[in-house]
């Protein structure tokens, strides 16, 4: 499995042109391309990162790869990050590493956004793994009665958790959050439900990716897949 996503790493770099304001992900997919382009770096690639986590920052920094932040530079070119799970139309669940607020944030300030992964994310319907829906602890219990309505009114119920590290102390986001995972099993609608979700005051980010995916690279047994993310009736030139 983990040749297989570097596999997918290697074929996003090949995106990867000099002079370019990459936005780097987080996660143990998007850990290979940050390794990949270390060593691109060191051959002479002129680049920039800006890093979606702490961890991210602290792999790029050991491989050399120069950063910024989104204070200093007005947008990125590229994002490449991994995924929990990838549909058809590449909407996304991200968030199992914890980092789907800076994840979203550097998505959404990039012209282009390729997805990596192995071919076991790929999904008909979203929403086996947890939806990660990230919350203020003041006011939890309050918040947590309005995702759960929300769920309701989009068709959806399901157990939901306040996330644990591995210590069983409750996990805080870089940012000072706590995260509430979400166990749908299938999301039918992930625009309607991420619509209802944002207007939710107590939670600052939630984990569907909607029309941020411009491409998704696949590694699987059968070699490397790319798929495009299929533009609107409006937009087909």
């Amino acid at each position: 499995m983990d040749q297989l996503k570097r596999q997918a790493a290697a074929r996003a770099l090949e995106a990867v042109r000099d002079g370019m304001q990459l936005g780097l992900g987080t996660g143990s997919t998007a850990k290979h391309f940050v390794e990949l382009l270390g060593e691109r770096v060191a051959a002479g690639l002129k680049v920039v990162g800006v890093p979606t986590s702490e961890a991210t920052r602290a792999d790029a920094e050991r491989c050399g790869v120069p950063l910024t932040t989104l204070d200093e530079i007005d947008h990125l070119d590229l994002t490449v990050d991994g995924a929990d799970e990838i549909d058809a139309e590449l909407n996304l669940i991200k968030g199992g590493g914890g980092a789907l607020l800076r994840e979203k944030i550097v998505a959404a300030a990039s012209d282009r956004m390729i997805v990596i992964a192995d071919d076991s994310k790929w999904v008909p319907t979203l929403g086996k793994f947890p939806l990660p829906v990230e919350v203020i602890p003041f006011g939890l219990g309050a918040t947590r009665r309005a995702i759960e309505k929300a769920f309701a009114e989009c068709g959806l119920s399901g157990q939901m958790a306040v996330r644990k590290d591995k210590d069983g102390h409750v996990f805080v986001t870089d940012g000072g959050h706590w995260i509430v995972d979400a166990q749908l099993g299938s999301i039918v609608d992930p625009p309607g439900l991420a619509k209802a979700l944002s207007a939710i005051p107590g939670v600052v980010e939630h984990g569907l990716f909607i029309g941020l995916a411009s491409s998704a690279v696949l590694a699987g047994g059968e070699g490397i897949r790319v798929i495009e993310r299929r533009k609107p009736k409006g937009d087909q030139e």
